[in-house]
């Protein structure tokens, strides 16, 4: 089984924190979301990975320790790890085929912006397995078509009338992924661009032309990264879900508490100090950072930062932060500093 990864774009909606760092990095609730995501669809499949390949975009913003971090993820796995570049953006159809050389047998494709939280098993009738979330309101999402069987006979963007409850979350499985490459190989000669890009959904329709089978395989969470709102209701979920499994630990050994409380669940990584503070409930905290006379609840900080005197709630700030102040709905990139 291989995972294709797709993340060469530079997060624009999530700026400032996707200025310096790509948004697939941020941290949620102490691990960057693709770590997340590639760990979450691992447990899913429940089979050994060999090999993991990231897409990735411009060297001067996915640099050397970004390709280190990839690396160390897939390793972790078990799995070879393989690096590819985007050109140019140009959609998620090229995108995957920037990645070419990987593209054969089992495999998942997912597009590293998104969390999940999953437990169902692969239907082995599938050619392909599209990956949905039962969402309430259908209009806003591309969502699956099916027909008596259960199969996805159609993707439908955004319906004005009802198609389905089941939206397409940007994860596929497919049974042979040399397939997929075939017809997209196809739009790409024939220069087949919907909006100016490439899309994965047209190589997907030419296999459902085939005659191939798709089947759903629907996750029980779907959390965006997409924006700094979305980002923070995202960590608070997904520490809840941590703190339920209690099978990672959460504040480090290392952090110091002087004169402070922790309200969980919070995520406090290693080196950590807070001084006269209350941090919680859902609050995540990176390495190294010192923390004194404020309270944090349902924020997100990295690493490095330092920050007093503030009463903060629904904040982000980045990394190598220093803030001294009574702000509370912030959103603060890496290296700013507030006086």
């Amino acid at each position: 089984m291989k995972i294709i990864v797709p993340m060469a774009g530079r997060g624009s909606r999530l700026r400032p924190h996707s200025l310096t760092v790509p948004k697939p990095l941020i941290p949620v609730a102490g691990q960057p979301i693709v770590h997340r995501l590639v760990k979450d669809i691992a447990k899913v499949l429940n089979q050994p990975v060999e090999e993991i390949a990231f897409v990735l975009g411009d060297p001067a913003f996915f640099g050397d320790d970004v390709v280190e971090s990839l690396t160390a993820l897939a390793e972790e796995l078990g799995a070879k790890a393989s690096i590819y570049r985007q050109d140019q953006p140009l959609g998620t159809g090229h995108a995957i085929m920037s990645a070419k050389p990987s593209l054969s047998g089992p495999a998942v494709i997912a597009y590293a912006d998104t969390l999940i939280r999953a437990d169902f098993e692969l239907d082995p009738t599938a050619d392909s397995v599209i990956w949905t979330k039962q969402v309430e309101n259908p209009e806003a999402y591309g969502v699956v078509k099916l027909n008596d069987k259960n199969e996805i006979v159609e993707l439908v963007e955004k319906p004005e009338n009802f198609v389905s409850d089941q939206a397409v979350i940007g994860i596929y499985y497919f049974k042979d992924v040399a397939v997929l490459k075939d017809k997209l190989q196809e739009v790409l000669d024939q220069n087949v661009m919907n909006g100016g890009e490439y899309q994965i959904n047209d190589g997907i329709k030419r296999m459902m032309a085939d005659g191939k089978i798709f089947k759903t395989g629907t996750v029980d969470e779907w959390m965006d990264c997409g924006n700094k709102n979305i980002t923070i209701e995202t960590n608070a979920k997904m520490l809840g879900f941590l703190k339920s499994d209690n099978q990672e630990q959460l504040v480090h050994d290392s952090v110091v508490l002087e004169n402070s409380n922790i309200i969980e669940p919070c995520f406090i990584g290693a080196g950590t100090v807070l001084r006269n503070t209350s941090v919680g409930p859902y609050v995540s905290i990176g390495k190294d950072c010192v923390i004194e006379n404020s309270s944090v609840k349902n924020s997100l900080i990295q690493n490095q930062t330092n920050i007093k005197n503030a009463n903060l709630e629904e904040a982000m700030i980045g990394n190598h932060v220093k803030f001294d102040g009574s702000f509370t709905k912030i959103s603060i990139g890496d290296y700013s500093v507030l006086e």
